[in-house]
């Protein structure tokens, strides 16, 4: 598989740090799964699940807490999720997902920001279903092998196990996301570098230079848009 997790992780956190983007992000999303279940996460597998992504991206402790304070408090904020699927230039695809309270807001923003970058919106199902749905969990501190022993003793399945800089990443059926981190942590190993549950590419493409220049901005675009909370796509941007 090969995405460079660690490096994709590094490059999105250093620069959303710039602008706290991230933050009011995870916000949005911790509460809206707060809200579709309980509060607690020992209780609702997605909160929890939401809360292991925020502890990757270093999400302060004060932004976590409020957004779950609001969401006990029963505030009638309500968001959609959705998800757009477009193209690219030279046969990329685009996959977006977003949290809104204002559907027409959100389709005209994200059409926008397709069109004004060589893009363009397709419709439902034109490009999810060259995409799989996986978990990715990194770690650091462990060999592949050693990885690979302790998910045997668990009885844990796994598509692939990878040795990537210094941290080995696991790609996994998103069922067994939690399985996975169980199984690290029943063997001590409590901090994940990636905890993500994404979008995979079945097979990535490689733009020219200048396509790939477009495309970047097309993908900068998308990501900074308030609404938008994930977007995923098939180009190899290398490191």
């Amino acid at each position: 598989m090969g995405r460079k997790w660690n490096n994709i992780k590094e490059k999105k956190a250093a620069k959303d740090a710039n602008t706290s983007r991230i933050y009011a992000k995870f916000g949005r999303e911790i509460y809206v799964v707060a809200r579709q279940g309980e509060p607690d996460p020992e209780a609702n597998q997605a909160l929890k699940f939401t809360l292991e992504r925020a502890k990757t991206y270093n999400v302060p402790k004060h932004i976590i807490d409020r957004a779950i304070e609001k969401a006990k408090g029963g505030s009638d904020e309500n968001y959609d999720e959705l998800r757009y699927e477009g193209f690219g230039p030279n046969g990329s695809m685009v996959i977006v997902d977003a949290l809104t309270n204002n559907v027409n807001r959100t389709a005209a923003d994200v059409r926008a920001a397709f069109g004004k970058n060589g893009g363009n919106m397709g419709v439902s199902g034109s490009v999810a279903y060259m995409f799989d749905a996986t978990a990715v969990i990194g770690l650091e501190g462990k060999t592949a092998d050693e990885v690979l022993e302790i998910l045997m003793e668990a009885d844990v399945d796994v598509r692939d196990i990878i040795e990537e800089d210094e941290s080995v990443i696991v790609y996994a059926d998103p069922d067994q996301f939690h399985a996975v981190q169980e199984a690290f942590k029943n063997a001590g190993i409590t901090e994940f570098t990636v905890a993500e549950q994404t979008m995979l590419a079945q097979n990535d493409v490689t733009l020219s230079e200048d396509a790939q220049a477009k495309f970047e901005k097309m993908i900068d675009a998308l990501e900074d848009l308030e609404d938008v909370q994930q977007v995923y796509h098939n180009v190899d941007l290398g490191e």
